[in-house]
């Protein structure tokens, strides 16, 4: 990785980028700034003008001031929090690829973002850095040379903070590869720097390759007019967008909360896709709910909230192993071959494959 500079888009007016930067526009009190220079030491301090705006300083535990604004709770580092908390590390064969399944990879073409969010799985990673002309070659060459990968997805970093010359370089390279059949483009641009959604943007992202849009997206507070409108001319363009969510402390962990998002994301055409469980990188406990929260929280979302707005809650296991679905379950096997069921309601059935036989039975819900 190299440093960026010109090659990313920089729009004015320039991010808050430092710890004497918040003090002045008085996000953070001043006895805190020792405290919170030691944690942008491992996660930088970015906060773009449009963030900086809905942030209340008279409010510093709000939805979107805890996600943005660096904390001293930062520099307290848990045993069991890890550098690489989902190993990527082991994945990664060539700079800028992170291969764990078999027909996909992730492309990091840039390091940098235009905010970073203080819960970061990839805090101790990100920064000023972006590929070389020959990090980047080599990385493509690995998604050629490897036939089975069909998506390619676009993640960092925030790849929408490339310029729209040098994002249409990797997409016209990616829709060159016969055997990539779709794109998928991981994003905070049109909650956190709406402005960058232009119309050199689009062109930048339009191809005979499907190209999708994941946003991420905390909290309904984020879904303001300004976002709405990019998020509306990426999906009147043409791009189907989804979103992905992390499950934070203080911030959405309660089903009203939750069901807020998911509800205001469908409205925007944007389609719920993951809940990640908070992972476990460090200095992010105070973000951090349990998995039982977390799936108790799914289970009043289910049969309350539209299909439509219900995303799939994940953890992403430490070590690089991948994720899998992390909310209840709801089929449980029975010794005699039936399955005991459990509707949105909590009421427990047996269901008798065999026979196509459905009788209600007296019992709690089981978990997987």
């Amino acid at each position: 990785m190299k440093a960026v500079r010109n090659l990313v888009q920089r729009l004015q007016p320039q991010p808050l980028s430092s710890p004497e930067q918040l003090v002045e526009a008085g996000l953070i009190p001043p006895d805190h700034i020792d405290a919170v220079q030691e944690a942008a030491a491992t996660l930088p301090v970015s906060v773009t003008a449009h963030i900086a705006g809905l942030i209340d300083p008279a409010s510093p535990d709000a939805p979107i001031a805890k996600q943005f604004i660096p904390s001293p709770q930062e520099n307290d580092m848990q045993e069991e929090e890890f550098a690489d908390p989902i190993g990527d590390i082991p994945h990664s064969p060539v700079a800028g690829i992170i291969h764990r399944y078999p027909d996909r990879v992730l492309l990091t073409p840039v390091l940098t973002c235009p905010v970073y969010c203080r819960f970061c799985f990839r805090r101790e990673a990100v920064g000023d850095g972006l590929l070389s002309a020959a990090e980047l070659d080599t990385a493509l060459s690995y998604i050629r040379d490897n036939k089975e990968i069909w998506e390619v997805i676009l993640s960092g970093g925030d790849p929408l903070i490339l310029s729209p010359r040098r994002l249409s370089q990797i997409i016209d390279a990616l829709d060159e590869i016969d055997h990539v059949a779709v794109v998928r483009i991981h994003t905070r641009v049109p909650v956190v720097d709406p402005k960058r959604v232009t119309d050199s943007l689009i062109s930048a992202l339009k191809r005979p390759t499907p190209v999708f849009v994941v946003l991420h997206c905390n909290h309904a507070d984020e879904l303001v007019t300004e976002s709405e409108q990019a998020i509306s001319t990426l999906v009147e363009n043409g791009f189907p967008m989804l979103s992905q969510s992390v499950l934070l402390k203080d911030i959405n962990d309660d089903p009203e909360t939750m069901a807020d998002l998911m509800k205001k994301l469908v409205g925007c055409r944007v389609k719920p896709y993951y809940l990640h469980h908070g992972d476990k990188a460090r200095g992010t406990s105070h973000f951090r709910t349990t998995l039982a929260a977390g799936r108790a929280i799914m289970s009043k979302l289910r049969g309350r909230l539209s299909g439509l707005c219900q995303p799939t809650y994940v953890l992403d296991i430490p070590g690089g192993h991948g994720k899998i679905p992390a909310a209840e379950c709801s089929l449980q096997a029975l010794d005699n071959g039936d399955w005991r069921v459990t509707d949105w309601q909590d009421n427990t059935h047996r269901y008798r494959d065999q026979a196509g036989v459905t009788e209600c039975v007296e019992t709690r819900r089981a978990t997987c």
